[in-house]
């Protein structure tokens, strides 16, 4: 189709197998769109390193903190993956940039692509405002970010 826009997407929301848990969590409303864009499946955390399966991870504080170097991302058996997040971010963000991408569509609460919510770290299942890893760094290039929520 001409005119069609690129947008990054969450790939666990296109039903890529690449969740924490090993699995993926299919949205039909991505699913219709990816009909009429094209969407980029970007999953940060394989792209960062870890595996699939892997032991969940919160972030102790917002991406933007997290960048910043004042907060940390901590797997559920109290492992510091902050490094792999950072550098899936970056992965993403690099990819965004040489494909001129200014949108993304990333999985709502993950501490890598949580947009405006993320869990608060505790493990809890409490939700607090915040954006994950991946989020805050496209959010602080410009690159617009939404959530599978907000479509």
């Amino acid at each position: 189709m001409p005119n069609q826009k690129k947008i990054l997407c969450s790939a666990c929301l296109l039903g890529v197998k690449c969740r924490y848990d090993g699995q993926s969590k299919p949205n039909e409303k991505v699913l219709a769109l990816s009909k009429k864009e094209i969407l980029i499946p970007v999953c940060p955390e394989q792209l960062g390193g870890l595996p699939i399966p892997r032991v969940a991870s919160e972030t102790t504080a917002s991406g933007e903190v997290v960048l910043a170097g004042q907060g940390k991302v901590v797997t559920k058996q109290g492992d510091d993956v902050t490094e792999n997040f950072i550098k899936g971010a970056q992965e993403v963000l690099k990819l965004a940039k040489t494909l001129d991408i200014e949108e993304a569509i990333l999985k709502q609460r993950s501490p890598s692509c949580g947009s405006c919510q993320i869990y608060d770290g505790s493990f809890s299942k409490t939700v607090v405002k915040g954006d994950g890893v991946t989020a805050a760094l496209l959010k602080q290039n410009g690159i617009k970010v939404i959530s599978e929520e907000d479509l």
